[in-house]
């Protein structure tokens, strides 16, 4: 973890929050290599969940929730963990991570007893803060799904089974947030909540449980490194009927990097009864057909069904943080030295290819890279960088420590003689002249 956090802030990818002035605890800013390799981490889950299928829709919905949206969902009541207090130290933990009820700050045993420590962010709404209108910052981007559930329907005229994606940020008022950032306060979700008919929820559920092993396969994470987690009912949260967790090796352990859980209709339910309740949409109950309940038609048995609902949850956070365990690598070079290496999908590479030219004040060499990096960069396949710091070598040795796929150079023969560029890969090191005609094709396979 050490050597990751290390080349993290050395190369761009995350520096702590607020770091000039001592930094925020569960807090990190991503930087010009991380936000891209987030970026493209998020763009890779949505081409999978949205585009690559046709029985999900996409949302985008506020961060700022109304409190009635989480008193129906349980969160209120549910949503804690145990906080226990070191009497000697004064340091604050998690009852349920410590290992035989010792501070891990000062090793003493003179804790208090646990109590419930509610998890939500909560901030004033409007002019006055006087405790009368406010607001929590989400949890979870799952509630503006169910929340939205008939505006959907509404809008696309779906039937069953589909599902409504998001990815979004969340908030949680971590007692401990640890282990970089694995848990931290404020994350970003990939959420999808899938719409089955009840009694076809199991197969579902299982079918996601192998979709979702096979993508994170697909973004480098190798198989043997993902175990799945059959999360016993006394550990169930309060919505699930059955939930499998995608455990991976971080460095500091075992931990859940995705859950897979089969939420039945409790939220869509739950919300329902709260209308009613409030009096809101009144015709729910007096019109069983009515079409403005959260349920859906079943056109075939001529009914209204509430459906179940399979929920993929992935932080984005924890999915950077696998992707660049997965990818980091110490090789011994054959002189003896040593180069580090992040051996990336090219999808998810922060630059995938980097245009370097031999000689920087080479006015035609410069302005061939120049147009090759314009041209590159018109695919759209990426962020293509021109860099003119005059050291090829070094330049190749510090794209590999961020991941760049390949290294383009121009040099005098480029311009001299046969319209040929060295390209080098990344992860053999292996150099081949390729003509610059050819370029764009080669480019699209390696990154494709």
């Amino acid at each position: 973890m050490e050597e990751l956090v290390s080349l993290c802030k050395r190369r761009g990818f995350i520096f702590q929050s607020s770091d000039i002035y001592g930094g925020l605890q569960g807090m990190y800013d991503y930087g010009p290599l991380g936000v891209e390799l987030k970026n493209n981490l998020k763009a890779a889950w949505w081409r999978a969940m949205v585009y690559e299928r046709d029985d999900v829709e996409g949302l985008d919905a506020a961060i700022l929730t109304n409190p009635l949206t989480l008193r129906y969902s349980g969160h209120e009541d549910t949503f804690t963990d145990p906080l226990v207090d070191c009497r000697d130290c004064k340091a604050r933990h998690r009852a349920d991570h410590l290992e035989d009820d010792v501070c891990p700050n000062c090793g003493s045993r003179n804790l208090t007893d646990p109590r419930p420590f509610n998890l939500m962010f909560r901030t004033a709404v409007g002019p006055v803060d006087d405790g009368s209108s406010f607001a929590y910052l989400r949890p979870e981007t799952a509630q503006a799904i169910f929340t939205n559930f008939k505006n959907v329907i509404d809008s696309t005229a779906r039937k069953l089974p589909f599902g409504i994606a998001q990815i979004g940020k969340a908030f949680r008022n971590e007692i401990t947030p640890r282990n970089f950032i694995f848990r931290v306060r404020e994350f970003e979700q990939m959420e999808l909540e899938f719409f089955v008919k009840p009694g076809e929820d199991e197969a579902w559920h299982q079918k996601w449980v192998e979709d979702r092993l096979d993508w994170w396969v697909d973004q480098g994470v190798e198989r043997n490194a993902l175990q799945l987690y059959n999360v016993p009912a006394d550990e169930l949260a309060h919505y699930s009927k059955a939930t499998f967790d995608v455990m991976y090796k971080f460095p500091h352990g075992l931990e859940e990097l995705e859950g897979i859980a089969n939420r039945t209709d409790f939220d869509l339910g739950s919300h329902t009864k709260a209308q009613a309740e409030f009096g809101l949409h009144a015709k729910v109950m007096e019109n069983r057909d009515s079409n403005t309940k959260l349920a859906i038609r079943d056109v075939e048995a001529n009914e209204w069904v509430v459906p179940y609902v399979i929920e993929p949850s992935a932080g984005v956070d924890r999915g950077v943080l696998a992707v660049l365990n997965e990818a980091y690598r110490v090789e011994e070079l054959e002189d003896g030295k040593t180069r580090t290496v992040l051996s990336f999908k090219p999808h998810l590479a922060p630059i995938k290819a980097a245009v370097l030219p031999l000689k920087k004040n080479h006015e035609g060499i410069v302005g061939k890279a120049k147009g090759i990096k314009r041209e590159l960069q018109a695919l759209g396949l990426g962020r293509v960088l021109y860099e003119d710091t005059g050291n090829i070598g070094k330049g190749y040795r510090r794209h590999d420590e961020v991941g760049t796929p390949i290294c383009i150079t121009v040099d005098f023969q480029t311009i001299e003689d046969d319209d040929t560029v060295t390209v080098r890969d990344r992860d053999t090191m292996e150099q081949k002249r390729i003509a610059v005609a050819e370029l764009p094709d080669y480019f699209r396979e390696v990154i494709r």
